[in-house]
């Protein structure tokens, strides 16, 4: 996995130094021994910046070790409007789309968990992201365990069209289906988590948690400040200013992820 971020200026490549042992901090450039990145749960131990992680690094760092096990990894995305590039997308990544499911274990609670990852098309979500979501509530429905979604996207994924944009109902639907046999839903956003996805699953959450300076909202600032021809307030559509405004539950850091997600577990399951 090559988790190494840049910023404008790429210290790395300026001063010769080699990609895998040091890592530059985003956002405040500074430079770091990959493993402190790592062992501080790819966490800038500086400004605090929350690097953005692959899907199996996530389940990694928020289940019990080896208890996950995957489902439905077969699933493959289908290019049905013939689109322009999207085999050539598809066939780039070492992914086979922009979410994992399965189930394991959280301080000893069962839970279906599913990881978004952005560095697959962005973490889009098409008819594959929602069908896995879809089949992760009904193992919770059939197992009776609490459900959690990771999301890490930037919406509906253009290539498919309307299909993708149908798995806002889809999957909005069957977490209604979850609610109904009183089951839990915990959502964990993290940056970005837009679009889409953020106007339908990552929203819908019993209890929705943010992770700090996480990117939070259907339409980005950009575009909005373009529509409404205003500037926006400061850390608009940020974690922090979501929880201000009662949108998210919660902003957690990602080395007390675990905890919190065992506290809410601990509220909703009954043993």
């Amino acid at each position: 996995m090559n988790v190494t971020e840049t910023s404008g200026e790429n210290i790395l490549e300026n001063k010769g130094l080699p990609e895998g042992i040091w890592m530059q901090c985003k956002k405040c450039e500074q430079l770091f021994l990959q493993k402190d990145f790592e062992e501080n749960f790819m966490v800038c131990p500086k400004c605090g910046y929350h690097m953005r992680i692959d899907s199996k690094k996530r389940i990694e760092f928020t289940v019990d070790e080896g208890s996950f096990k995957e489902m439905n990894n077969d699933l493959m995305p289908v290019d049905f409007l013939d689109f322009p590039g999207y085999e050539d997308k598809l066939k780039s990544s070492y992914l086979k789309d922009a979410i994992i499911t399965g189930e394991a274990k959280i301080s000893g609670y069962n839970v279906v968990i599913g990881g978004m990852d952005f560095s697959f098309m962005g973490g889009s979500m098409g008819s594959v992201v929602g069908e896995k979501i879809v089949r992760a509530v009904e193992r919770a429905i059939k197992k009776k365990y609490s459900l959690i979604i990771i999301s890490s996207s930037g919406g509906a994924r253009m290539q498919e069209g309307i299909l993708s944009l149908m798995q806002m109902g889809k999957t909005s639907a069957a977490l209604a289906k979850l609610a109904d046999n009183g089951l839990a839903y915990i959502s964990v956003l993290t940056d970005p988590t837009t679009g889409g996805v953020a106007a339908s699953y990552a929203m819908l959450g019993d209890v929705n948690i943010a992770e700090p300076g996480a990117l939070i909202g259907f339409a980005g600032p950009r575009v909005i400040e373009q529509t409404i021809r205003q500037q926006l307030p400061e850390g608009f559509q940020l974690s922090e200013f979501l929880k201000k405004h009662g949108m998210v539950d919660i902003v957690v850091e990602r080395k007390n992820m675990k905890y919190i997600l065992t506290k809410v577990l601990e509220f909703f399951v009954k043993k």
